[in-house]
């Protein structure tokens, strides 16, 4: 019998809808090729059941509710900050020299209040430190008023030392008219020959505590000083007084220091000799 036509597609098989043609392996069976991963079945995702909840979206519900939670918190940061900065601003720094509290003070005398202020000033120094700018020229709205922590700016002894006059109880008018004291230093000879407190270094006469000595006096047309300090301590015999200087510039370039028989006052204005005393109303000594 002769030999049978074989179809020559008999020997295909289809696979996952693929036709693939057999190859043949060492022992000559007949194999087929695996299909590819992209024909491989998939297993079916499980249904979930009643109690899960498809998530969508970035993340968990919850980490939204975290970061609004963080985002409030970082503006009421930014808030308080932005706040603490202008109260600054308006107001000045915060003071690390206050007077003394009146609990302190209590049962002191004017002219030893007058020092005790003077002396918890010490140390105090301007800000910026190459500026005048400083508390007191603003306590009396007097000044320049370009310093970046809401202060003011001038040259401040006499400043100073009305500031410590003030607060220990000495009664005066601040001002520019006649017998008043403001920020330049000779005010403070002309408020006291005015009312008759003004003292000469040369009559001999002996300081008070609470007591404004007068360095580099120039009188005239036109009468200036050079500056003024407060008086701590003197004695007899002494060439010039203890002193608390506002302004000074010995140990900074605008700083509250105390000065230790000071004759002659650093003001770096010429002469700046000691001329006389401004004492207090009625605690002066004659």
């Amino acid at each position: 019998m002769g030999r049978q036509q074989l179809d020559r597609n008999a020997g295909r098989r289809l696979v996952a809808g693929r036709v693939v043609a057999p190859t043949r392996g060492a022992e000559g069976i007949p194999h087929y090729d695996r299909p590819s991963r992209e024909h491989q079945s998939r297993p079916v995702p499980r249904p979930l059941h009643s109690t899960q909840v498809r998530r969508t979206g970035a993340g968990p519900p919850h980490r939204t509710g975290n970061a609004a939670r963080r985002f409030v918190l970082i503006a009421v940061a930014c808030l308080v900050a932005l706040a603490a900065i202008v109260l600054t601003t308006r107001h000045g720094r915060t003071d690390n020299y206050p007077a003394p509290s009146e609990a302190a003070l209590a049962g002191l005398n004017v002219p030893e209040r007058i020092v005790a202020i003077a002396h918890s000033q010490v140390g105090y120094r301007t800000d910026p430190s190459s500026s005048y700018c400083n508390k007191f020229s603003a306590h009396w709205g007097a000044g320049t008023a370009r310093c970046p922590n809401g202060e003011e700016a001038e040259e401040w002894c006499a400043d100073f030392a009305a500031w410590v006059w003030q607060e220990a109880g000495v009664v005066f008018t601040y001002g520019y008219g006649p017998e008043e004291i403001n920020g330049g230093a000779v005010s403070f000879y002309e408020w006291g020959v005015a009312d008759g407190e003004w003292h000469p270094a040369s009559s001999g006469f002996v300081a008070s505590p609470g007591d404004v000595a007068v360095y580099g006096l120039s009188l005239g047309e036109h009468p200036s000083a050079a500056h003024v300090a407060i008086v701590t301590d003197d004695a007899a015999g002494r060439a010039g007084p203890d002193v608390v200087n506002g302004d000074g510039d010995r140990t900074g370039f605008s700083v509250v220091e105390t000065g230790t028989d000071q004759a002659v006052a650093d003001a770096g204005n010429g002469d700046s000799t000691l001329a006389g005393y401004v004492s207090p109303p009625g605690l002066g000594a004659a």
